[in-house]
């Protein structure tokens, strides 16, 4: 993967470029529709590659450990052929969970 600076303005911190990975070329700055649990709720696949034409998906790495899950994502052969995506898909590394969902878990000493 790599990183290539496009633009930068003069006048403030905004900069546009290129980042380049095996799956594809995202520019940047860029929205990226959310598939939590390895798909983009209310829109179809054909849609998000044709019509809106999607440089990539975000995905939450914690909501796809518990749902599909690792085996079922190990079985598929990984993330992209289980999404049938062939493009770039960013992963976060969940950890906003650990916070917002601190109620649910309990710690011993």
């Amino acid at each position: 993967m790599r990183f290539t600076l496009n633009a930068t303005c003069k006048d403030s911190s905004a900069r546009s470029g290129t980042i380049v990975t095996d799956h594809g070329e995202i520019p940047t700055p860029i929205f990226m529709p959310v598939g939590t649990l390895g798909n983009v709720k209310g829109i179809s696949q054909k849609e998000l590659e044709e019509e809106i034409d999607a440089k990539i998906i975000l995905g939450n790495t914690y909501h796809l450990y518990l749902r599909p899950g690792l085996e079922i994502l190990k079985s598929a052969g990984g993330l992209h052929r289980f999404m049938s995506w062939d493009r770039p898909i960013l992963t976060d590394s969940g950890g906003y969970q650990v916070f917002s969902l601190a109620h649910n878990r309990k710690l011993k000493p």
